[in-house]
């Protein structure tokens, strides 16, 4: 069946679509319907019993599969790796849980993962879910007072952390960080367990903390309980423009439905094959496609600890991928650009056996086509940009290349998949003509797998995502159709600026800067003017080696985008940084570069990857002002 037939299926009898595709897993009791018109948003399978450990484990050893790879750590940091089979995870899973039980986890029981990119991470997740106990991952290293805001949120009766996660040439101590979260928090855990890494062995407090091996100790395994289709699965919060970050909530029966879909149609993965979402369980991808997706599909997953360069060099995604026998590679386009900062010739893919690789996927912020085309040219497979987020859970739109592979539009995730009907709208919710740029909502009701709503917040999950389009979810993104439904993602709403009354998109003008050929990286703002409101302003990230003069890569850029957006753009400044300041999942923090720009004092982003970026973004602003 041909992408068109699919989706015009689904558009038919959406309730049949997802009936079929929820056969697809193991269920307790099978749900009577797929969409129940209940909550703010409505909600899937509601009816159903299913448990998402038995079918992301369990269901695999049942099957005769236990011996193949579930899990592959590999941490170029320890200079090590190891394989966790299929049936090896289900005694793990099955021996936490048991222990997490006997302390008193239960289902609906919040429990906090605080963890770095080792297996035990997955293992705790997936702990949680054989009890029906919902988790909330927050990102190993993650600073007190953050940790201490969603501890509040959540209310978890338990804590699980690591003593410690690595990066390049330095340990990140996490015991001191959940100490103090937890002395700063209102809500205090009943207890905490410890995985104690060898690199580091944290102190334990009496009475509250308890090791992660120790506490196993003569506990009996537990075995999966069923839960309720809407039971939330887990909490995920992402940050709020408030600075009060949201908790976005993931319903069980349609998170599992929608990741078993996906890893077949989209990502073109079956049981026994490779695949690597470069990411961490911090982030939704983590969640979705280094934990949850795989397994679910019977894959082999691969939890890395490491950075696209420096660990040891910008070839380690290359030598993950030959040794480890990767199908399908999904990272951000960020990640391919910093490879191609350090390695502009692609001289060191040339050192690698990637004959295993079929694809190649981006994710995670705009994949600009200069990007694209590098990374094509250099692999010889398919790069396929897609577009989601946190609140989706899988991708909005992508090309299905387990369906059919369309052709690529370089700049565009390509068309909508089943269960999104995707619209561009003016500010009065109106439809736009093809090319024009406006808001993307999607219209009601969201697939499943999305959010049904915010963790205790059901008022803010409305005003934040429904109120603005009656009968639309908000996506917050702005962008375009052409006139063969390809979407294009140019900018968050917050970035489209408005020059002299011409609503114009950064995303455009960094697609620009970034087709020069001594531009590794660019990122556009806007500034405030007095006479135009305001005006863009670029930073650009040179590749290494280059010879031409700052000087003469801003002039030919400026004359760039004269040339290709016209003058309209009022385009005449750019300034060269070593660096972008970025969220740890590889996002640019513009709206604070703006702040800093317009000198507006501006909240530290918790999820900043290197404060003192932002420092040497202010010296560079101060520098242009001279």
């Amino acid at each position: 069946m041909s992408y068109r037939d699919l989706y015009q299926g689904w558009k038919e009898n959406p309730e049949q679509f997802w009936m079929e595709a929820a056969a697809q897993i193991d269920w307790d009791q099978p749900p009577s319907r797929a969409f129940f018109d209940q909550g703010p948003a409505g909600e899937w399978f509601a009816d159903g019993r299913v448990n998402t450990c038995w079918n992301a484990v369990d269901r695999h050893v049942e099957a005769g599969r236990g011996d193949q790879i579930a899990i592959i750590h590999d941490s170029p940091i320890t200079l090590s790796h190891r394989s966790i089979t299929y049936a090896e995870l289900r005694n793990r899973v099955a021996s936490l849980a048991g222990a997490l039980r006997a302390r008193g986890i239960e289902k609906g029981d919040r429990v906090v993962i605080y963890m770095p990119m080792i297996p035990e991470a997955l293992e705790a997740m997936l702990a949680c879910a054989r009890l029906g106990a919902i988790h909330s991952v927050v990102f190993g290293g993650f600073a007190a007072n953050e940790l201490a805001v969603r501890l509040d949120d959540a209310r978890p009766k338990a804590i699980i952390a690591a003593s410690c996660g690595l990066e390049p040439g330095r340990v990140v101590h996490y015991k001191p960080l959940l100490d103090k979260a937890i002395d700063l928090a209102s809500h205090k855990p009943d207890f905490c367990v410890i995985f104690q890494r060898e690199q580091e062995v944290a102190q334990l407090t009496e009475g509250r903390d308890v090791s992660w091996h120790g506490f196993q100790y003569g506990t009996e395994p537990a075995d999966c309980v069923p839960v309720e289709g809407n039971h939330p699965a887990y909490i995920l919060y992402t940050s709020g423009t408030t600075g009060q970050p949201k908790g976005v909530v993931r319903h069980t029966a349609g998170h599992l439905v929608a990741l078993n879909w996906s890893m077949r149609n989209i990502y073109d993965i079956g049981a026994g094959d490779v695949f690597w979402a470069a990411s961490d369980v911090g982030w939704v991808v983590g969640h979705s496609y280094i934990c949850y997706g795989p397994l679910i599909a019977g894959a082999t997953t691969i939890v890395f600890e490491g950075k696209p360069v420096g660990t040891p060099d910008a070839g380690t995604f290359w030598r993950v991928i030959r040794d480890h026998g990767v199908k399908s590679f999904f990272t951000a386009p960020t990640a391919i650009r910093a490879v191609k900062r350090e390695d502009p010739e692609g001289k060191l893919i040339g050192q690698y056996d990637l004959s295993g690789l079929k694809i190649l996927f981006l994710a995670g912020e705009r994949a600009d086509p200069d990007t694209i085309q590098w990374a094509e040219d250099r692999l010889g497979v398919p790069v396929i940009d897609h577009w989601w987020q946190t609140e989706t859970g899988w991708a909005i739109a992508a090309n299905p290349a387990g369906i059919e592979l369309l052709p690529v539009k370089k700049g565009s995730p390509t068309l909508p998949m089943p269960g999104y009907d995707v619209q561009v709208l003016d500010e009065a919710g109106h439809p736009v003509a093809p090319g024009t740029l406006g808001a993307i909502a999607i219209r009601l009701p969201l697939p499943p797998g999305t959010l049904p709503t915010l963790w205790n917040a059901e008022g803010r999950f409305v005003t934040s995502y429904l109120a603005h389009f009656p009968g639309f979810y908000e996506t917050g993104d702005a962008g375009y159709v052409d006139e063969e439904g390809y979407l294009y993602i140019m900018a968050r709403t917050d970035d489209v600026i408005n020059v002299a009354g011409h609503r114009l998109s950064t995303g455009a003008m960094e697609e620009v800067l970034s087709a020069h050929p001594a531009v590794a990286e660019c990122a556009v703002i806007g500034i405030a003017d007095t006479l135009k409101g305001q005006t863009p302003l670029g930073f650009l990230c040179l590749k290494k080696g280059i010879g031409t003069s700052h000087e003469q890569v801003i002039r030919e850029v400026v004359g760039m985008v004269r040339d290709q957006i016209g003058p309209v753009a009022a385009f005449k400044n750019a300034c060269v940084v070593e660096r972008l300041p970025k969220t740890r999942s590889g996002k640019i923090l513009r709206a604070t570069m703006a702040r800093i720009a317009d000198g507006e004092e501006y909240k530290m982003p918790a999820t900043i990857d290197d404060p003192a970026v932002l420092d040497e973004i202010a010296g560079a602003l101060s520098e242009l002002k001279r």
